[in-house]
């Protein structure tokens, strides 16, 4: 049934969303892609998983922990191993191939700790009964995605564009040299916008590990095609296109797997970001949201 299909394209999308703000908050701001995201939202998710299992804490408070743990580990790594490259002023091929030992070191050290086998949630941590409209029926689960992508995005934008600090890392993100004469610490808004990422990739994580009740060391790698063909195609650090080519992204492949192939939604995701590459390099939102964060 096409409205079926397209409530899951629409969920799909918004979880695509959910998990590439943070990542596209980061590009906006520091110009460098972090391959580590995919890290932050892995250990979001066995954070509130423990929260849970050993602490026995509601979902709400595990979403909480997730994210907090998932940040600071954001502006650790970011400390050690980015702050070096940005005062030597490095090109953006060393801090990527930086990133890229890092996740690599850190997925290997979260398979050899935890085991590669998929965790659960327990049963009764929270209620993923489905509702009816006529044919239609959606997820609790589905329903908190889609409302938690359109809240944050509305959240960083009024942060970003409505307050000071918000001014502060526009400026530090145009010119940091300049937001230096002007008083504003660039190290500690850098700092700032790595807890607010990892923050918002861990949340990410907790909550599609909930959708789908399934977590291990792994899952963010899957998320990462999908995440950079959301953010190029999105706009480079466009927090709405972000959200608007989540969406497209997820209807694109529901719609495929339900009407042409289940074994074509794969090569969706790339097809979408070639295509923007070829015919519109900037995104959606065009050269002047390609440097906003």
């Amino acid at each position: 049934m096409l409205e079926q299909q397209l409530v899951n394209g629409v969920v799909l999308g918004a979880t695509y969303a959910l998990f590439a703000l943070g990542f596209t908050l980061m590009f906006g701001v520091m110009g460098v892609i972090n391959l580590t995201y995919g890290v932050y939202f892995a250990v979001g998710a066995f954070a509130a998983l423990w929260t849970t299992q050993a602490l026995g804490l509601p979902i709400a408070a595990a979403v909480v922990v997730g994210a907090l743990i998932a940040g600071v580990l954001a502006v650790a790594i970011d400390t050690l191993l980015l702050t070096r490259l940005r005062k030597a002023k490095a090109p953006e091929l060393a801090s990527l191939m930086v990133t890229l030992g890092a996740t690599l070191f850190l997925y290997a050290g979260m398979a050899a700790s935890l085991g590669t086998e998929i965790r659960r949630f327990p049963a009764a941590v929270f209620d993923g009964g489905a509702y009816s409209l006529g044919e239609v029926r959606v997820g609790a689960t589905q329903i908190l995605i889609f409302a938690a992508a359109l809240v944050l995005v509305v959240a960083l934008m009024a942060l970003v564009r409505g307050s000071r600090i918000g001014l502060a890392i526009r400026a530090v993100a145009e010119n940091p040299d300049a937001a230096a004469l002007m008083g504003i610490d660039g190290a500690l808004m850098l700092r700032v916008v790595s807890f607010l990422s990892g923050a918002i990739g861990g949340a990410a994580g907790v909550l599609v590990g909930l959708n789908f009740n399934a977590i291990q060391p792994f899952m963010g790698e899957h998320m990462m095609l999908r995440g950079f063909a959301v953010i190029i195609v999105g706009g480079l650090g466009d927090l709405r296109g972000a959200l608007l080519a989540g969406l497209l992204l997820g209807l694109a492949e529901v719609l495929t797997a339900a009407y042409l192939s289940s074994t074509l939604k794969d090569m969706i995701a790339f097809g979408l970001l070639v295509a923007t590459l070829w015919f519109r390099p900037m995104g959606l939102f065009g050269r002047a949201a390609a440097k906003r964060a």
